[in-house]
């Protein structure tokens, strides 16, 4: 046991003494391929010393694993758990058969408070490896975040380029039957642009109508199907609910037919219902391409594609799209808007700043759906200050309990569930906010309403 521990690169500076001491409280133990050595969230009892063979430090993002690194006899694992008194924050599994020598964390304890040198050569293995490990992480969380937004992105694009496609698609038809009717108007002698009354009529049908509750559409197709059927016109079930949609009125419609002939007044009311359709496909097509449009500015204005320079922002804008990006994440919450008028202007690296909206936002709304909070609200708020900017997002979620409220800013401190976080979200809007911009990032939290608050100087310079 000895002997094995002197050739791990952690131990090889211990003196006599401190190493006899250390081999006399380890264990030897052994793991079979693909045989699970410890688990991300277990609590840390024992470091292991790899004596043969070789492991697989693994940490679950998502939906997928990150291999973090692969290791081999010398390396010393699961020591980090001891140190920091939190739980494992990757699992390891075997990659071969694998022999330890397993150290306790009262006598790892033990040793490094007598000894110095073991405290030292202990310090520059989890230095290197903290780097390693934050590294790795720091990239899966982007791609991660990544893999989320353009989930989201692709779910909202959905119905606007349906709507679009199927509204295309049903235009030709729809044309083609106006012809149709308008061509049958004109066989009768008909034409609604020498009559002022079946002008209007027209001409309400190609416009934008106001919107009806349920109630009043209602009434107001049964008030028109009255009328279609004293006319005399044939599927008024039909036609009644595409003239109202498009804003057409009983008395209108009676007033403008009463000196025509059944026969006549259907072919009226068949040109209508025609140019009605017509109408409404254009509106929907002309809607599901402004939609897509808009959700295509909003990606261009949150990512600021290759402008990584410090520009003059308004912070209501970016909030706006990162909101906007975030739209199917925030389904079923209340998401309230508290801006000034005016726009929030500051020198600031936009982007990087709509990486700090997305993780809060993305945070109060997770924090929401674990705790199935009823009637789940967002509030986020923005004031200009001392030439700056405030920020604030509020959920009224079952808050940060006290005794970790003071680490949620730590790399790799997280209060999800494995495999639900890497820890880095808020370290990266940390860093973000204080190191890049010069400004704070708070948290104020109590059952109910928490609160995290970004103070934005107005110029980073």
């Amino acid at each position: 046991m000895r002997d094995a521990l002197r050739h791990v690169p952690l131990f090889e500076d211990l003196l006599e003494d401190d190493l006899a001491r250390l081999a006399a409280g380890a264990q030897e133990e052994r793991a079979g391929p693909g045989e699970v050595v410890f688990r991300e969230g277990d609590t840390g009892d024992r470091a292991f010393v790899i004596v043969d063979g070789e492991i697989e430090v693994v940490k679950a993002s998502g939906d997928r694993e990150v291999l973090l690194a692969v290791r081999g006899p010398g390396d010393v694992i699961g020591e980090m758990a001891l140190l920091d008194a939190a739980p494992r924050m990757a699992s390891v599994r075997a990659r071969t058969d694998v022999r330890f020598v397993t150290i306790p964390k009262d006598v790892l304890d033990d040793l490094l408070g007598s000894s110095a040198t073991a405290s030292r050569s202990l310090f520059r293995v989890l230095l290197a490896r903290w780097r390693e490990t934050e590294a790795k992480l720091r990239q899966s969380e982007r791609m991660a975040q990544i893999g989320t937004l353009t989930a989201g992105l692709a779910h909202e694009m959905n119905n606007p380029a349906a709507a679009v496609s199927r509204g295309a698609g049903q235009l030709g038809p729809a044309v083609d039957g106006l012809a149709a009717a308008i061509g049958d108007l004109r066989a009768r002698g008909i034409d609604p642009a020498t009559d002022d009354l079946l002008s209007a009529l027209f001409a309400a049908a190609h416009g934008t109508p106001e919107p009806l509750g349920a109630l009043e559409r209602s009434d107001r197709e049964a008030a028109l199907d009255t009328v279609l059927t004293e006319l005399g016109v044939g599927e008024a079930w039909r036609l009644a609910p595409v003239l109202v949609a498009a804003g057409i009125e009983p008395d209108p419609l009676r007033s403008a037919t009463a000196d025509l002939t059944d026969g006549d007044a259907g072919a009226v009311v068949e040109a209508l219902g025609a140019a009605a359709e017509v109408a409404a496909l254009v509106r929907e097509v002309d809607e599901g391409a402004a939609r897509l449009s808009a959700i295509v500015a909003a990606l261009k204005s949150y990512s600021y594609l290759d402008r990584d320079a410090v520009l003059e922002i308004d912070v209501r804008g970016g909030l706006d799209d990162t909101l906007l990006i975030l739209k199917q994440k925030l389904d079923g919450i209340d998401v309230t808007r508290d801006y000034p008028d005016d726009p929030v202007t500051i020198q600031a690296h936009a982007g990087e700043l709509n990486q700090v909206w997305t993780n809060l936002i993305d945070n109060a709304a997770d924090a929401l759906a674990e705790a199935g909070t009823p009637a789940p609200s967002i509030v986020v708020r923005v004031r200009e200050e001392d030439g700056g900017a405030v920020v604030e997002v509020e959920d009224n979620g079952p808050g940060i309990p006290a005794e970790i409220r003071d680490r949620v800013f730590d790399a790799f401190f997280t209060t999800k569930p494995p495999g639900s976080g890497t820890g880095l979200g808020l370290d990266i809007s940390y860093g973000i906010v204080v190191h890049r911009h010069r400004g704070e990032i708070t948290v104020e939290s109590e059952p109910g309403r928490t609160v995290f608050r970004v103070t934005l100087p107005g110029d980073p310079d």
